[in-house]
């Protein structure tokens, strides 16, 4: 009767895989704070940048206010995270893959890696255009209707807030592409089912709309239209890439 393996033996393999992750987690941990560190000393410079939008469009004589005490310190600080999250999303990414690779096969490796790339890229394109797209267009609108006699004197940290919603909404609405390819290879739907639920699918873009823009007509469209053209640019590329990844070296990783 074989003896039992000492107790360190068994949990090696575990213990060895929990260490990676705490490498990986630490590395990503570090490059957040580099690059908040980095973009804090110009978070000023950060925050005017974000606010042009709004201040190229606000009634000369007026500007952005801060009503709490702190909010001159903490709102520039709000936004240099955020911003040092998103921008080193592309490295989280790459130590997630670099964790989760060497359980994949190898067809699955080669359709994942242009997932990553192709995620990360329709999400910042996303942020890219509800900022040169939707806010000038947005803030346009609401300083017009403005009525007469009121100063538009928005809040600081309520600003962030707002704009913090839409790079967000906007960003994973750009995944809709990624979302459809996933769906149809996976085979838990075909494109054909997807083009029969396309009148649904507008419908559902415009109560997606309501639910992740602020409540108006507008932003809501602003962000439901763009939906709905993901919506067929993923049919697009499902229908040429086929109904799914078939796992053709199953056996090999």
């Amino acid at each position: 009767m074989t003896e039992p393996l000492p107790i360190d033996e068994k949990n090696q393999p575990l213990i060895t895989h929990m260490l990676e992750l705490r490498d990986r987690l630490l590395r990503a941990t570090v490059a957040v704070v580099i690059i908040f560190l980095v973009l804090f000393y110009f978070s000023k410079e950060l925050y005017a940048l974000v606010a042009k939008p709004l201040m190229d469009v606000m009634p000369a004589g007026t500007s952005m206010i801060a009503t709490d005490v702190t909010s001159p310190f903490l709102v520039p600080f709000k936004l240099s995270f955020y911003a040092a999250l998103m921008l080193s999303m592309p490295f989280i990414l790459h130590q997630a893959w670099a964790f989760i690779s060497p359980g994949l096969y190898r067809n699955e490796k080669r359709f994942a890696i242009p997932l990553l790339a192709s995620s990360v890229l329709l999400f910042y394109g996303g942020v890219a255009f509800a900022y040169f797209v939707v806010f000038p267009l947005l803030f346009a609108f609401f300083t017009s209707i403005a009525p007469e006699g009121v100063a538009v004197m928005t809040d600081i940290g309520r600003y962030l807030d707002f704009i913090s919603t839409l790079f967000i909404a906007f960003g994973l609405s750009f995944e809709l592409p990624i979302a459809i390819l996933l769906l149809v290879w996976s085979g838990l739907t075909t494109v054909e089912t997807l083009q029969k639920s396309r009148p649904y699918v507008v419908v559902g873009c415009f109560v997606l709309g309501m639910f992740l823009t602020p409540p108006d007509v507008f932003s809501q469209t602003l962000l439901a239209v763009p939906m709905w053209l993901l919506f067929e640019t993923g049919l697009i590329f499902a229908k040429f890439t086929g109904k799914r990844i078939r796992p053709d070296d199953t056996n090999e990783q």
